[in-house]
């Protein structure tokens, strides 16, 4: 496999050992390789990927150096929901749920109806949780406590209940 020589060959091994991405790097090793003299199946057995993904790589370094390896950006899907739309929706899912709502917490099966009912837009579930972690919301919920409870009382009951759960000495071998 015939490389251009825009680099050294110790210059593409420095490149893709110091790659941060991963998918970058192993194109790069691959055009090293190639460099060094190695057939394509050789390079294929090395580093796994296929023989027409190799001659691809090669081919996009030809044109245009390491340059060309790299990911072109992708625009994707345009989002359902407008910015202003996003910004009411932060201080929807912010001020909590309401009585009318009729639960506890929003989550994303709540958020996926409010989505519809309140912004007129359908998401799927994995869609909203998508745009939650876009708009920087994680998973995680506090447990809920009761209005009414005592926390002092809850702790004085910690210190002084008894454990239920007793260990065994024996071991239970499972069936195979």
């Amino acid at each position: 496999m015939k490389v251009k020589d825009y680099h050294t060959a110790s210059q593409l091994q420095k490149f893709y050992l110091s790659e941060k991405n991963a998918k970058l790097a192993h194109r790069i090793q691959g055009v090293y390789l190639a460099s060094k003299g190695l057939t394509c199946p050789d390079i294929v057995a090395i580093t796994g990927f296929s023989r027409r993904t190799i001659q691809q790589w090669i081919a996009k370094y030809n044109k245009g150096n390491i340059n060309a390896l790299k990911d072109s950006p992708r625009s994707g899907q345009p989002s359902k929901v407008s910015k202003q739309q996003e910004k009411d929706l932060c201080k929807r899912i912010e001020a909590g749920p309401t009585q009318a709502d009729g639960i506890a917490a929003l989550n994303g099966p709540v958020i996926r109806q409010l989505l519809e009912r309140e912004f007129g837009v359908v998401y799927s579930l994995w869609g909203v949780y998508h745009l939650l972690h876009r708009l920087g919301y994680s998973c995680l919920c506090p447990r809920p406590q009761h209005e009414n409870s005592n926390p002092q009382r809850q702790a004085e009951l910690k210190k002084t209940s008894q454990k239920r759960w007793i260990k065994s000495n024996q071991s239970i071998q499972a069936e195979k």
